[in-house]
């Protein structure tokens, strides 16, 4: 384990690695608050991957998410940490062919990573055996149960062995991430890792006033700037979204969508081409604001305004990763001052403001 997180160049934990390895490596149940982007993910597949036997040949270890990309990127670290261990993990989503995930767990591994609706199908199906779980780690639980998991998952915790151990790492604790946790937990331990401030702590925040019918024009003159490197902008729709990105590309602009109308194979291959700078702009639907681990997005834009805080959290959470810094530019239009304003005050974070030369500056 130490080699493997000596090549990935982690130079010491996290604050949520510090404490919650140590937990888990107990075997105590675990409520843990902490955004994307701090290292969770790494906090609890070390002491999984450190307690699964090497060659094991069914699951001991199951990782609930709530998303196929999730889904993909979790089990991307579990094979990067486990790298020098025979330890075997899998990802189970929807919208894919069941064979290659079928030989897979025929084949043996120790660890499962998926979302809920494929993982009862599994079940349902009984290529998925759940005998020799000694772990579940809820993902993303209070995303989990905002996009109505809530049943399956509640039907998923009620299948899985009696004992074992049970971690849930949510950014937000609502009542009904509490819930979940006293129906399915036994005398968990908490801990928050400062998640009012975790994420957006090293963004710059810029606010740019512009016109509705300027913004595609704003949008332009930012990106010819030669600091904006790998840009991820937000919109509220699906139609928003695609109609920008046509926009974009109309204009000599290396732009690709992701959203959920896309196929599987779609999404995975413009995160690819983004992630290795082929596409350096991202326009992207709320979807993406969670959960997706790509290190080096130099800005996020939020061409449309968050619907809400915690949306603006997540969003701005995808640049300013694992220390770095980073820069976010909301645009606010003339439809939006009253909604901005509330949205500076519960954010409490210094917002600077940047004129356009397309205004004059």
């Amino acid at each position: 384990m130490a080699r493997a997180i000596d090549d990935l160049g982690w130079m010491g934990p996290t604050p949520v690695q510090d404490q919650a390895v140590k937990i888990l490596q107990q075997g105590r149940d675990l409520l843990a608050q902490a955004q994307t982007g701090t290292g969770k993910t790494a906090a609890f597949a070390i002491p999984i991957l450190e307690r699964v036997e090497q060659g094991a040949k069914r699951p001991q270890a199951i990782v609930i998410v709530p998303t196929r990309e999730l889904a993909v990127q979790v089990t991307r670290e579990f094979g990067a940490l486990g790298r020098y261990r025979d330890a075997h993990e899998v990802a189970i989503y929807g919208g894919v062919s069941y064979t290659p995930q079928d030989r897979a767990l025929k084949r043996g591994v120790g660890v499962v990573v998926g979302t809920p609706g494929r993982l009862l199908d599994h079940i349902e199906r009984g290529t998925l055996d759940l005998r020799g779980i000694e772990i579940v780690i809820l993902d993303e639980a209070d995303r989990l149960l905002d996009m109505g998991f809530a049943p399956d998952v509640r039907r998923l915790l009620r299948r899985m062995p009696k004992e074992r151990q049970t971690a849930l790492f949510s950014a937000t604790l609502s009542w009904e991430v509490r819930d979940l946790a006293a129906t399915f937990m036994r005398d968990a331990v908490s801990i928050a890792i400062d998640p009012e401030r975790q994420t957006i702590e090293t963004v710059e925040q810029l606010w740019v006033e512009v016109l509705e019918q300027d913004k595609v024009r704003a949008l332009e003159e930012l990106l010819g700037r030669s600091e904006f490197d790998q840009v991820l902008v937000f919109r509220h729709t699906k139609r928003g979204v695609d109609d920008l990105v046509r926009q974009l590309q109309r204009r000599g602009r290396k732009a690709e969508a992701i959203h959920g109308d896309l196929s599987q194979r779609e999404r995975e291959r413009t995160l690819e081409a983004f992630k290795s700078g082929q596409i350096p702009i991202m326009v992207a639907t709320n979807v993406a604001a969670r959960g997706l681990q790509i290190d080096d997005i130099s800005h996020v834009v939020n061409y449309d305004l968050p619907e809400d805080p915690e949306t603006f959290t997540h969003r701005i959470g995808r640049t300013g990763r694992m220390g770095k810094s980073g820069v976010a530019v909301t645009f606010v239009s003339e439809w939006d001052f009253d909604e901005f304003e509330a949205l500076r005050a519960r954010a409490k974070v210094p917002f600077r403001r940047e004129v356009l030369e397309l205004y004059g500056r």
